[in-house]
């Protein structure tokens, strides 16, 4: 059978419903014969595994293991979707330490047993902060570590779509860039709608501006808004565009939705943010972002909210100062 790839993909946070989605979506797609799953729950774990088994699926070794070090050895590409969710009482400081101390161990286990890995995606919340704590601590060069924020993207495609009555297929090129949440940066003027920019709609009877500062709150709250309506988190489509991106990163099509990557560049410095990206065979390559003086001013106030949550970890002692960061991973400068 033909694969992108002999190598090994392992999948991080595979007992859990994005997790479960990545694996069936990985063998799906063909990707590599080669799929490990990992989590630290075993039995949910074996019943995944068991699932993907009984599928049918022809030339593929599932492997299954809550080992981190049988996990970790030999993979060249992986997708960690396993973060904590957030629960009722928990605050955002609660969630933020907890998952950056994940990614922290993340980061060390591949530094320790792959620290010739290929790619990582990381998609667990907050990605902005998870995939800076994962560049960190892996020793890997930025180029090789992204984070999943296409899925703004796509919910502002959806949306669109949605209130023009039209095929997906002719919204085309919705961006949102730098961080994900509320202080997402949405851009129209990237945007073309049925061939006409979205820029010259806004404001006429087509689409008062009253509509589009509606639907971009929709964008911002596409997550909200998922799990009121099914009751409980997004995991089909983080899944499936987080797949999509290591399959760029494998050979196969590129993926050209913004990706989170690490940014520092003198405009921006020092954060893993979303930019106009282009993943491939050679990671993650950063394209520049143009805007209006709005979308602009939007995209740098986003910036420095996220400069905010890394000074935050940093104050956690998570991560040490900035000044510190190239003696954990000499690629960052």
């Amino acid at each position: 059978m033909d694969f992108l790839t002999n190598d090994k993909l392992l999948i991080v946070g595979a007992a859990g419903m994005i997790g479960s989605n990545m694996a069936q979506t990985a063998i799906m797609m063909k990707l590599t014969p080669n799929i490990c799953l990992y989590d630290p729950y075993a039995p949910a774990l074996e019943g995944v595994a068991e699932e993907m088994r009984q599928c049918g699926f022809q030339g593929v070794n599932i492997t299954a293991t809550s080992d981190v070090k049988e996990a970790f050895t030999g993979a060249k590409y992986i997708v960690s979707s396993g973060g904590a969710a957030r629960k009722a009482g928990m605050t955002r400081e609660d969630l933020l330490k907890g998952n950056a101390q994940i990614a922290e161990d993340f980061g060390k286990n591949i530094r320790q047993y792959c620290p010739d890995a290929k790619h990582v995606v990381v998609i667990f919340n907050p990605a902005d902060i998870t995939g800076l704590i994962t560049l960190i601590y892996s020793g890997l060069k930025p180029s090789q570590v992204s984070t999943l924020a296409a899925l703004d993207s796509t919910r502002l495609r959806n949306e669109l779509a949605k209130y023009f009555h039209i095929s997906p297929d002719e919204v085309v090129n919705t961006r949102t860039y730098g961080g994900h949440g509320e202080q997402m940066a949405v851009f129209a003027s990237t945007t073309t709608v049925a061939g006409q920019p979205l820029s010259e709609i806004i404001g006429t009877k087509a689409l008062p501006e009253q509509e589009w500062e509606e639907m971009k709150q929709r964008v911002v709250q596409g997550g909200k808004n998922i799990i009121d309506l099914r009751g409980r988190s997004s995991f089909q489509s983080p899944a499936y565009l987080s797949i999509e991106m290591i399959a760029a990163a494998m050979g196969g099509k590129p993926f050209t939705w913004p990706v989170g990557t690490y940014v520092d560049n003198g405009r921006y410095n020092h954060v893993m943010m979303a930019m106009e990206t282009t993943v491939d065979k050679n990671g993650v390559t950063v394209h520049p972002v143009q805007g209006t003086p709005e979308e602009e001013k939007a995209l740098d106030q986003s910036y420095h909210h996220l400069c905010v949550l890394r000074d935050e970890v940093i104050s956690m002692g998570v991560l040490p100062p900035i000044s510190d960061w190239n003696k954990l991973n000499p690629n960052l400068k």
